[in-house]
């Protein structure tokens, strides 16, 4: 695929989700016009836009320190959960042991640790990292455990065969084979690690996005809460961009598909 091709494929594939979005914003902001809705319950486009113009610097701050989180919380869980997986495939009898217990463990919700964690571990950073390990190491396990499974037997066989380690098959075919599932695994938990720092904010902070808007839920500043919302889905949308990004550049291997 040449680059035209390719820039043309990427127009394809953006403009009928951009077109979406500012067709429901059109029918939005003619709601709250003409339907005389009040600003309190639900600002238009336009006035939530002017006023994160007039709140862009707090607002800034309050992003820097919810992308701090947010990056630090998401790498700690991608290495925990990378880790936790390798250790339950190489040991077989750990996985059988332990898997159901970590199917069990999401049906725990995480606002409903998050105090506990608060009371055992105090209103530090600690907490609020551990929040954000617990929402994302989850799915770059399961991810990372399927891709390992799902290793091409017959080269398995053949190095096997020719002599070859375990720790050498895992190394040269098994993870390499596992890429793929582990990046599908790292895109979801990139967008969960930014709600789990807003959730890690609002169990207690100073500053971030979650911190913002519970003191504008507190004003009844309706747009200034959907400035944040808006923020947040940027975040959310920026994470999965860079981790797809990632791994374009890392598996150079995988037949491009048109």
């Amino acid at each position: 695929m040449n680059r035209k091709e390719s820039l043309y494929a990427v127009f394809r594939s953006v403009w009928p989700p951009v077109v979406a979005v500012l067709f429901f914003l059109a029918v939005w902001q003619a709601a709250a016009v003409f339907l005389h809705i009040e600003p309190w319950m639900l600002p238009s486009p336009a006035d939530i836009a002017a006023e994160a113009a007039a709140q862009s610097a707090l607002l800034a701050d309050h992003t820097w320190a919810t992308v701090r989180l947010t990056l630090s919380g998401f790498a700690i869980g991608t290495v925990v959960g990378l880790l936790l997986a390798v250790l339950l495939h190489l040991i077989p009898f750990l996985k059988r042991a332990l898997y159901p217990l970590l199917i069990l463990s999401q049906n725990i919700p995480t606002i409903a640790l998050g105090p506990l964690l608060m009371i055992w571990f105090g209103f530090g950073l600690l907490p609020k990292l551990m929040v954000i390990t617990l929402v994302c190491f989850f799915p770059v396990v399961v991810a990372a455990l399927d891709g390992l499974a799902q290793t091409d037997r017959l080269m398995m066989n053949y190095m096997q065969m020719s002599g070859a380690s375990r720790m050498g098959i895992f190394r040269k075919l098994e993870l390499p084979h596992a890429l793929p599932s582990l990046f599908s695994g790292m895109k979801i938990a990139a967008t969960y690690s930014v709600m789990g720092a807003i959730v890690a904010e609002w169990l207690g902070a100073s500053e971030g996005i979650g911190y913002y808007m519970l003191l504008q839920k507190s004003a009844y500043r309706t747009d200034r809460v959907f400035a944040a919302i808006a923020i947040i889905v940027a975040l959310s949308l920026i994470m999965f961009l860079l981790i797809a990004l990632m791994e374009r550049l890392l598996i150079r291997w995988r037949p491009e598909q048109k």
